[in-house]
């Protein structure tokens, strides 16, 4: 083995290196045994009257009464459910860049800037001292339940790899940082784990993603990476790059002491098979994640797929029915009364000053004891502009579910209504890492499967009743990064959005694709 080999750097490891993983080993058994016994409830409870006690002389605490509450029930009556504009427009944003005392107690240090989708405005979310503790402590609580689960891991003896935005932070004002959470990550990680993370601190700074996504893979493939994560679609676009360059022809064969690649942000049944295919060993675990710039949520189970709620770490978890989220008085559930296969939009309250905010994604719990949950998408991602009622859940599955039958692999995808007066049909874009066997097979396939899923579709499919069989236009290889470069929101944590309800970012999409002569192939709506 060449001494230069990353394989050789992982197994030749310092002692350090040694006595670090063995030290996050015990770690491991001590942080999974404690949540073994804990009882998730009364943890809950106990750690929402922290966040009360911390947070009452604030300006909000002070306008909600957090002095006298000594209870859930106490707190669902004085503080109604927030969208972010609302908490914005009430508390933040005469004060922006400073948020000092007002939802959370002292100055904010970091805001992490998100829109949630190409088309939204910038959200300054806050990001508290005890938050940053916050996500270290869930990402922890995240690599112990790995290596519990593998004895023999040897994760911390080569380096990890978080392929994220750019760690370039603006200062909008004295003792305040703002941009990308994943840089604001960066910015907290301190010397200590330099050595243990990789791009350097040189490379994170890149801003040009295109540029900054060809140094990744030129400098990584000569570094000992055991550990990945990011979005899925930029993880398949780096894999290629360095499949590239390196004339090889799997991910394991590039870094040979790959053990963990850590995905979040979008659904990730269609990207399976890619990613089986492209990293080549079926020993390199698949770990799902649930983050958000509001807090960390859920990360994936070893032994049971699910997503684990995190349930220790400064946040109070709530949760709305989806079909009650715009009624007056929506019935408010936590750990204490949350109920089995219920679509649920996620409320929470934080260790930064959020309080009661619906965040925008919905879940449904498959068990309350632990606390074992599915993601289901968005609040904003439904698909029912003619009343067909689709969820993005039922067409990531279907997508899935088409790949799998014709032999395709989709790298990125995105559905809306197209409308012909009050009808009119759905018009699907699909880039392909693998084209299906048959182009229109793949399309039947998907339609199949969203009938099978969803009885109103199914209804709306009917014969001389509605919807014909969907549009689906095909973008060439790289058209949706064009389209993200178009918005300037290309790479690090940014996603395609996938549903549009209103037909117009749609639209949009297809005529910049066709404008730039970025559509491969087209089939119409209707046909057989």
């Amino acid at each position: 083995m060449p001494a230069s080999s990353p394989l050789a750097r992982v197994a030749g490891a310092s002692p350090v290196r040694l006595a670090v993983n063995r030290g996050f080993h015990a770690y491991a058994r001590r942080r999974t045994r404690k949540l073994a016994w804990a009882d998730p409830v009364e943890v809950q409870r106990r750690g929402l009257l922290r966040l009360v006690r911390a947070a009452r002389s604030t300006r909000f605490g002070v306008d909600h009464g957090f002095e006298s509450i000594r209870s859930v029930a106490d707190f669902q009556s004085r503080v109604p459910i927030r969208t972010y504009e609302a908490l914005w427009d009430a508390y933040l944003k005469g004060h922006y860049p400073r948020f000092d005392d007002l939802t959370w107690p002292g100055r904010i240090p970091y805001l992490a800037l998100t829109s949630g989708t190409t088309q939204g405005a910038t959200k300054y979310i806050p990001v508290s001292w005890e938050m940053v503790a916050s996500n270290r402590k869930a990402a922890k609580t995240m690599v112990a339940y790995h290596l519990a689960s593998r004895p023999k891991s040897q994760l911390f003896r080569g380096k990890v790899f978080f392929l994220g935005g750019s760690t370039n932070l603006e200062r909008p004002a004295e003792g305040v940082r703002q941009g990308d959470l994943s840089g604001i990550a960066a910015e907290e990680a301190g010397e200590l784990l330099r050595p243990y993370t990789f791009p350097p601190l040189d490379l994170a700074l890149e801003t040009d993603w295109d540029r900054k996504l060809g140094l990744l893979a030129e400098r990584s493939v000569r570094e000992p990476i055991t550990l990945i994560g990011g979005v899925p679609s930029w993880l398949l676009a780096l894999f290629g790059r360095m499949l590239d360059l390196t004339g090889k022809s799997t991910i394991a064969e590039v870094w040979p002491g790959l053990e963990l690649v850590v995905h979040g942000g979008v659904k990730f049944d269609p990207y399976r098979s890619s990613f089986d295919a492209i990293l080549g060993d079926p020993k390199i675990r698949l770990q799902e994640t649930y983050p958000c710039s509001e807090g960390f949520i859920a990360f994936g189970d070893p032994d049971t797929g699910l997503l684990r709620l995190v349930y220790d770490h400064g946040l109070f978890f709530e949760f709305v029915p989806v079909d009650e989220l715009d009624s007056p008085a929506p019935t408010r559930h936590w750990l204490g009364n949350v109920q089995a296969g219920v679509n649920y939009a996620i409320v929470v309250s934080t260790c930064a000053g959020l309080w009661s905010h619906v965040i925008g994604d919905t879940v449904r719990f498959e068990s309350t004891d632990p606390p074992l949950l599915t993601f289901t998408g968005r609040t904003k991602y439904t698909l029912s502009a003619f009343g067909e009622h689709l969820i993005s859940e039922e067409v990531e599955g279907a997508i899935a579910l088409a790949s799998r039958a014709t032999g395709a692999a989709v790298r990125e995808w995105h559905v809306g209504p197209v409308f012909h007066g009050a009808l009119g049909h759905h018009q699907y874009v699909v880039e392909f890492l693998r084209e299906p066997d048959d182009l229109a097979s793949f399309r039947l396939a998907l339609d199949a499967d969203l009938s099978r899923r969803n009885a109103d579709y199914l209804a709306h499919r009917a014969e001389g009743v509605g919807l014909p069989l969907p549009a689906l236009v095909v973008a060439r290889p790289g058209g949706f990064d064009a389209w993200m470069r178009s918005k300037g929101k290309l790479g690090g944590q940014h996603k395609v959005p996938r549903m549009d309800n209103t037909g117009t970012l749609t639209a949009q999409m297809v005529g910049m694709l066709r404008e730039s002569g970025l559509v491969d192939r087209e089939l119409a709506e209707g046909g057989a």
